[in-house]
């Protein structure tokens, strides 16, 4: 099968490795791909979506996957439609759900989806009036797409009202924060979970942690993410029930009965109280790093996964995964998450030890090549991924891993899948 993967990042390299590794033969393509990915395929520079849409018709392409959130907003999936081409991905207005907070929030009211009680609006009087009606901390939200950093946790009413103030007035995400949602804080501990949904039917995949902030024992800023394990013990039968009930099944029935059937990733972000999942968020694409360490543990087809997905057919097909536990440590570069860093090569020592060699793997995201180096040119450079019969085991090759990763500047947490352990 020809196919065709958008982005550039660890997500979409994981999603390309996974495919690149099923029985049968599959012609990759990426665009634009990083400097890592023309291993696995061709890369792209196209960047008008009529013309990869063009591009995928007169080469036979069989199956586009879209990877990031912004080509979704932008109404890639309903450009390659219109041609009648085969895509995976939600269209512009399903998309809204990770687009628009405010869309979110006011969906997740309208069909009685748990989430937190929040105000949205664009008047700073209501928002602060609201604000003083919450006990510290307190959430503050732009509305729009801020690469996953949007989201301001105050610790004082005047630190939320500075955030409140500074997002409106657009100093802080431009348009993005031009409307805001004030919503109260919930204390509980908080999951990620995908399922790959086809307008009707659902696929829940296993339940994975992330870390967000920077630094080691959840210290920093917020980033796109520094890690992440899955399985995560801090599920079980009961709470998957739960979100089925509660969060998936009356998501895909509203988004139904507002004319925008939901096909794709619907990635839930759950904080759970008192053993009760609350919807803190959604975004309509893979997590990453989550992806990095959901695709190693399918044991099915994942192009498979994705087609009969992509052609309203996920009824047809039975999904399965590895008993094991994935761990996935991101290496940023070193002024990350504050600042671009200088670009530098970056070696990878052979691996000698067949237990490495069998049981990690490298997800390439922020390289570029050139002259038959890579280099470490974004903020999040690579994910140093460990399999293992315990989440120990798949933290400690991870780890390994990444000891075997050198460039100048190198940043990790040592720290990934504490939760657990």
């Amino acid at each position: 099968m020809k196919i065709l993967i958008l982005g550039s990042g660890g997500r979409e390299y994981s999603i390309g490795r996974a495919i690149k590794n099923e029985e049968g033969e599959h012609e990759l393509f990426f665009q634009p791909g990083n400097g890592a990915t023309n291993h696995l395929g061709t890369n792209l520079d196209i960047k008008d979506y009529n013309d990869l849409a063009a591009f995928a018709e007169e080469n036979g392409i069989e199956l586009t996957i879209v990877g990031p959130e912004a080509p979704l907003v932008d109404g890639v999936v309903d450009v390659f439609k219109a041609r009648g081409l085969t895509i995976f991905g939600p269209n512009k207005e399903a998309a809204q759900l990770e687009g628009s907070k405010v869309y979110m929030k006011n969906f997740l009211a309208k069909y009685n989806i748990p989430t937190a009680a929040y105000i949205e609006s664009d008047s700073i009087e209501e928002l602060y009036k609201f604000t003083d009606s919450l006990s510290t901390p307190i959430v503050v939200k732009a509305d729009g797409l801020c690469g996953g950093k949007g989201v301001i946790i105050a610790q004082s009413h005047d630190e939320a009202k500075k955030a409140i103030g500074e997002m409106l007035s657009g100093k802080s995400f431009g348009d993005a924060g031009k409307k805001v949602i004030v919503e109260e804080f919930l204390d509980g501990y908080e999951l990620s979970m995908f399922a790959v949904c086809d307008g009707k039917d659902y696929i829940l995949l296993p339940a994975a942690q992330d870390h967000k902030r920077v630094g080691d024992g959840d210290t920093g800023p917020n980033t796109g993410g520094m890690g992440a394990y899955a399985p995560t013990p801090l599920v079980d039968d009961a709470l998957y029930a739960k979100v089925k009930e509660r969060i998936i099944r009356p998501t895909l029935d509203g988004m139904q009965k507002e004319g925008a059937p939901f096909e794709g990733v619907l990635f839930i972000g759950i904080m759970v109280v008192n053993g009760e999942p609350i919807t803190l968020e959604f975004n309509v694409r893979f997590g990453d790093p989550e992806c990095e360490i959901l695709m190693p543990l399918m044991t099915s087809s994942v192009s498979d996964m994705f087609y009969k997905a992509a052609t309203n057919r996920l009824a047809d097909i039975e999904v399965s995964f590895s008993d094991q536990y994935a761990v996935g440590v991101v290496m940023a570069s070193e002024n990350y998450p504050y600042g671009s860093s200088k670009p530098a090569e970056i070696i990878v020592d052979a691996v000698h030890h067949e237990e490495i060699e069998k049981n990690t793997h490298i997800s390439y995201a922020g390289v570029s090549l050139e002259d038959g180096k890579l280099y470490a040119t974004g903020g999040r450079v690579l994910v140093c991924v460990g399999l293992g019969d315990s989440i120990k085991e798949a933290r400690d090759r991870a780890y390994l891993r990444c000891g075997q990763v050198h460039f100048a500047g190198k940043k990790i947490r040592t720290d990934i899948a504490y939760q657990a352990l």
